[in-house]
C-alpha cells in the first residue's frame, strides 16, 4: 500500500509536536509495509528519510490547467496572520519573517502556471497565500504519482489533500492535531476554522489525537460520529541516549516546556510557582518556549517579585530539551485545551515525575501522571509541593512513568491507520 502525506515540517528541522508525530506515523508504518511519500513546502535535505520518501514541493511545477483549480487560487483571499495563527513563532522571529517577506514579496509571492513556487514552509505573514499555493502544487503532485490513499496533517495541509482527491479520486484521510478551539479558545480565526471544517467534510475518515478532540470535531465542526476516529500519538525514544549530566544548581527545578500562548497555560504555571516559592524558597522555575504571551509572563513574573527564581529560556530543540528534562525534578504541563501532547513522554521518558492537565489528550493514556484541572491553581500548587517535599511520592511517580511510558509505541499507531487506510480504499473500490 502506498500513502501520498502531506505536512507542514519534519524532523530534524520542527516548530513543535507535529513534524514529531509525523516522524514516529511515518516509521510506525514503514514497519506495517506501508510506503509514504511525505510532501513539504520546503525541504532542507537533512531530513530522515529512512522510513519516508520526501517530495520538496517547491521543487514542483504546478502545470495544470483544470479550470477549477485556476478559479480557487483567484478567489482565494490571502489573509494577513494575526498571532494566534503563529504560535511556532517568537515576536522577534515574527517580526523578521513580516520584513523578509515584504521586501522580497514581488519574488517570492508569484506563481504562473509550468513554474515552481519557493515555499518557505514557515509559519509567517504569507501563510495563507503559501497554504493556497501548496494544494495547487499538491493536485500536481497526485496527478503524477501512483498511490492508493491520501493522508493530510493538520488544517495547513487540508486544501492540499482535497486538491489531490479532487484529481487523483483516492479517498481522503485528514489528521486532527489541533483545532482552531485549542489554539484560541472561543476567539476563533474564521478563516481558520473554515478551512478546518472544509478538510473535515470532504474526508474520507478523519483521525483525532485523543478522545478529547474527537468531542469537538463532532460538537463543534458538525462532522458525523462515524467518520471520527481516535489514534493517540505515541513518542520515538529510538534516538534518546540516557544523559549523564550533573546538575549545575543543588535547587530543585520544576519546568514547564512549551509554546508560551494561550493554548498552554503559561499563567497557571506563573502563579502556582509564586505560592510554591513562599513554602519552598529554595525552588527554581523554568519556563522553556517562545511564544505571544512571552512578554506578559515576563512582566507578571516581575510583579510577583520571583524573578531570581524564575527562568526563561526560548525554544528549546533536539539534545537541549533532553538536557532541559535531565536538570528537571518536575516537569508540568497545565494545557487549557491540548489535543495530545508529548512533551510529558519526553519528561517521563527522563524519569521526571510528571503533572498534567485533565483537559488533555495525553492524561487519557497516562496512569502515572498527576491530572489536575488546568484552571485550579491552588491543585497545581499543591501538586508541586507534593512531589518537592516528599521524596518517596517523586520517586514512585518517576520510577512507574517510566515504564508505562516505554509501552507507547508508534506501531501501534501504525496499525490503526493501516485498517483506517483499508477501510477508506475499499470502500472507494
Amino acid at each position: 500500500m502506498k500513502v501520498l502525506m502531506f505536512g507542514w515540517e519534519f524532523p530534524p528541522h520542527i516548530a513543535g509536536g507535529l513534524g514529531t508525530a509525523c516522524l514516529g506515523l511515518t516509521k510506525g508504518l514503514s514497519r506495517q509495509n506501508v510506503e509514504v511519500l511525505f510532501v513539504m513546502p520546503k525541504a532542507s535535505g537533512d531530513e530522515d528519510q529512512s522510513a519516508v520518501k520526501i517530495i520538496d514541493a517547491s521543487n514542483v511545477e504546478a502545470d495544470f490547467h483544470a479550470l477549477e483549480y485556476e478559479n480557487y487560487l483567484r478567489n482565494i483571499q490571502f489573509l494577513g496572520i494575526d498571532s494566534n495563527l503563529v504560535p511556532y513563532l517568537d515576536p522577534e522571529s515574527f517580526e523578521y519573517e513580516v520584513n523578509e517577506y515584504l521586501k522580497g514579496r514581488n519574488l517570492k509571492s508569484t506563481i504562473s502556471y509550468k513554474n515552481k513556487y519557493n515555499f518557505s514552509g514557515k509559519y509567517g505573514v504569507n501563510l495563507m497565500e503559501e497554504v493556497a499555493r501548496y494544494a495547487l502544487v499538491a493536485a500536481s503532485i497526485a496527478r503524477d504519482q501512483s498511490f492508493d490513499v491520501i493522508h493530510a496533517h493538520d488544517w495547513l495541509t487540508y486544501a492540499a489533500g482535497i486538491a489531490a482527491k479532487r484529481v487523483s479520486g483516492k479517498p481522503l484521510v485528514i489528521h486532527v492535531h489541533a483545532t482552531e478551539y485549542d489554539r484560541s479558545g472561543e476567539n476563533i480565526n474564521q478563516a481558520v476554522y473554515d478551512m478546518e471544517r472544509m478538510g473535515m467534510m470532504a474526508a474520507d475518515c478523519v483521525v483525532t489525537v485523543s478522545n478529547l478532540t474527537r468531542n469537538i470535531v463532532i460538537s463543534r465542526y458538525g462532522i458525523s460520529p462515524q467518520k471520527v476516529v481516535t489514534v493517540h500519538n505515541a513518542v520515538d525514544f529510538q534516538s534518546y541516549t540516557d544523559l549523564n549530566i550533573e546538575k549545575s544548581v543543588r535547587e530543585k527545578v520544576v519546568t514547564f516546556l512549551g509554546r508560551i500562548t494561550f493554548q498552554k497555560g503559561p499563567e497557571y504555571f506563573i502563579e502556582a510557582a509564586a505560592k510554591v516559592l513562599k513554602y519552598c524558597p529554595n525552588t527554581r522555575f523554568v519556563m522553556a518556549g517562545n511564544g505571544d504571551l512571552m512578554n506578559r509572563s515576563i512582566r507578571r513574573v516581575a510583579q510577583l517579585k520571583i524573578a531570581s527564581r524564575f527562568h526563561f529560556t526560548g525554544f528549546l530543540r533536539g539534545q537541549d530539551v533532553q538536557k532541559m528534562f535531565a536538570h528537571s525534578d518536575i516537569y508540568v504541563m497545565p494545557s487549557v485545551s491540548e489535543p495530545f501532547g508529548i512533551s510529558p513522554l519526553e519528561a517521563m521518558r527522563s524519569g521526571v515525575p510528571t503533572i498534567i492537565s485533565k483537559q488533555s489528550g495525553v492524561a487519557e493514556v497516562l496512569q502515572h501522571a498527576i491530572k489536575i484541572n488546568f484552571w485550579d491553581i491552588d491543585e497545581l500548587a499543591n501538586s508541586i509541593y507534593g512531589l518537592l517535599t516528599y521524596p518517596a511520592m517523586a520517586k514512585v511517580a518517576g520510577k512507574y512513568g517510566l515504564e508505562e511510558v516505554n509501552t507507547l509505541k508508534w506501531d501501534n499507531a501504525a496499525v490503526k491507520l493501516k485498517k483506517i487506510y483499508k477501510e477508506v480504499k475499499n470502500v472507494e473500490m
